[in-house]
């Protein structure tokens, strides 16, 4: 199991489990950390894709199903100190659970292979928190994959992967796409290519979201630049109909996605 506890923390293992917190090194090394029990959970019940797992003693009582898996599969199960976790640990109160895993993402075309009817694009989104929380809503909406265009961030980041609570490993995401290059992609394969802005002609009350849709989410701050509309088939915005001034990306993308998945299941 996992054998004696893991203390120094300039130790060979913990020293190449940590630097994955650094996006250079998870490119060069081709990992990333996995933090928290559901994240850690639902990369088990992939193939091949969790590499080792570090654990402290309590976090073994709390989640024995999860050591026992990950024993089960033959994934190295180091127990760990509370100062090696805090060193792993990207939050203030670590969970006791971090895996290493294998990046999970795919080229473009193998993203959106098949019949895709639903699918979420990040253009310039920046912040994880939000980057990870679209890709929860786009997986409980039910969306078929997620695209990280070349200019987002790194949604092997550990804010990022936290924040999608494990949908990162349940759907086909693609990282460094060219925006003209993903939307050609798309018309290709028959979706219609919607933008969402703030300063959108047409609201979600508007348009007929009932075929195959993909959506353009941008920016926090400044949404999506002129280049990037002009792709668009339609610049659509979310109704407000109270006094709020605008809605954070997240939620109104979980609106947008939510609606195209209503509309694409009414019969």
């Amino acid at each position: 199991m996992a054998g004696s506890e893991l203390t120094n923390v300039r130790s060979p293992r913990v020293k190449a489990a940590r630097r994955l917190t650094k996006r250079a090194f998870r490119e060069q090394d081709r990992k990333f950390l996995a933090e928290g029990p559901q994240a850690v959970r639902e990369a088990l019940k992939l193939d091949d894709v969790t590499l080792e797992l570090f654990t402290t003693a309590e976090a073994e009582l709390r989640h024995p199903e999860i050591v026992d898996e990950a024993a089960r599969k033959g994934v190295p199960v180091h127990r760990a100190s509370g100062e090696v976790m805090s060193e792993l640990s990207q939050t203030v109160t670590p969970q006791g659970l971090v895996a290493v895993c294998r990046l999970v993402h795919v080229p473009l075309e193998e993203s959106l292979a098949g019949d895709p009817r639903l699918v979420a694009v990040l253009a310039h989104v920046r912040d994880p928190g939000n980057a990870g929380t679209v890709m929860r809503a786009a997986d409980a909406a039910g969306a078929d994959s997620v695209i990280f265009t070349d200019a987002s961030v790194d949604p092997y980041n550990g804010k990022c992967v936290r924040a999608s609570v494990g949908s990162l490993f349940h759907l086909p995401v693609t990282i460094g796409a060219p925006v003209g290059a993903a939307v050609r992609q798309l018309r290709e394969r028959g979706l219609r290519v919607l933008a969402a802005d703030g300063a959108g002609k047409h609201t979600l009350d508007d348009v007929d979201l009932s075929g195959p849709t993909a959506w353009i989410f941008g920016n926090e701050a400044w949404g999506l630049p002129e280049e990037i509309l002009a792709e668009a088939d339609d610049v659509v915005r979310v109704p407000i109909y109270g006094q709020a001034e605008s809605l954070n990306l997240a939620t109104a993308a979980a609106v947008c996605l939510y609606s195209s998945a209503r509309a694409q299941r009414v019969p």
